[in-house]
């Protein structure tokens, strides 16, 4: 039996799924993902990496900007899918539209729930220094990833991954995960167990303020703060400027053996004390500038010993 499938989902973490169901050789009836986005300096309108990738398989795109829109559930409703496979879409499903497939919604997570339910999960295991993760399929719930697990894939965490490098490993196992669960669906063999009661961990959004370093914390602690953001959204500090505070974004450093004042360069090499230890800042960004490397960093912003980062 082919299953008839709704795939929902935005970015390249969704895409490479989508590739996978759509080689799978099951009928992809609709694709759904976010609305085209103005972006970069031209604030040209982008349509996102599964949008593309619909297009060039030929499969009908659909970009609601809400999926509560009753015109939309009913919309999907009529599409009589077997499941949605769903993918980091980035909208909420209300009950009408999780329950319009005849087996319901299957969402991909990456991380053992209930360990990380939430938006950024693979940022949130490595700042909290976890050694390991993995990608589960879910029975989709009203309720913030809190469904029932019908497949799980357990990834480690290397001591040198950062959330980019995470993410594409996190991907690559969830998408082949799809053609195993869609089998396993059409077969009736798919067993859902439910998820623990203990061990809830939520994987909050990152924003601004808690990507910005703070000197005052464990070496080993920051480390691993500035890989989990690394390269988005980046961890930061504030450098003051002849033409005033300037952000830089820490993308890679390590924890040495040094003691200071936190928040002190403890020498010209970007070594700053920390609330225990210090790390060695690797690679960095200036605000407006690229990516660098410390020493070609240092040739165009002198922070010498004793500078205090803010």
């Amino acid at each position: 039996m082919t299953l008839r499938i709704a795939f929902m989902g935005t970015p390249d973490f969704a895409a490479r799924s989508l590739a996978e169901i759509a080689a799978s050789g099951h009928e992809i009836a609709r694709v759904y993902t976010q609305p085209p986005r103005r972006r970069g300096r031209g604030q040209s309108e982008q349509k996102t990496p599964v949008h593309q990738l619909a297009e060039i398989l030929g499969i009908p795109v659909e970009t609601p900007a809400s999926f509560r829109d009753p015109e939309v559930i009913a919309g999907f409703r009529a599409l009589d899918v077997d499941v949605a496979a769903v993918v980091a879409y980035g909208q909420i499903l209300p009950q009408d539209a999780l329950d319009a497939p005849e087996y319901g919604c299957l969402n991909l997570h990456a991380s053992l729930l209930p360990r990380w339910r939430g938006a950024a999960p693979i940022q949130r295991a490595i700042m909290a220094g976890d050694t390991t993760t993995g990608v589960q399929i879910q029975q989709m719930e009203a309720g913030l990833d809190t469904g029932p697990i019908l497949l799980s894939e357990v990834v480690p965490i290397k001591s040198e991954d950062t959330a980019a490098s995470l993410h594409d490993r996190l991907m690559e196992a969830g998408a082949l995960m799809w053609p195993r669960t869609l089998s396993a669906l059409e077969r009736g063999s798919l067993e859902a167990v439910p998820q623990p009661e203990d061990g809830v961990t939520y994987a909050h959004k990152i924003s601004s303020e808690v990507a910005r370093i703070d000197w005052t914390r464990p070496a080993a602690e920051l480390a691993n703060h500035i890989r989990g953001l690394s390269p988005f959204p980046g961890a930061w500090f504030q450098l003051t400027s002849e033409k005033g505070p300037v952000r830089v974004k820490v993308l890679l450093a390590e924890a040495v053996s040094a003691e200071g004042e936190a928040g002190t360069a403890l020498d010209d090499t970007l070594t700053i004390a920390c609330g225990d230890g210090a790390v060695r800042l690797i690679k960095l960004q200036r605000e407006g500038k690229g990516a660098m490397k410390a020493e070609d960093f240092l040739r165009g912003t002198s922070i010498p010993a004793g500078t205090v980062l803010g």
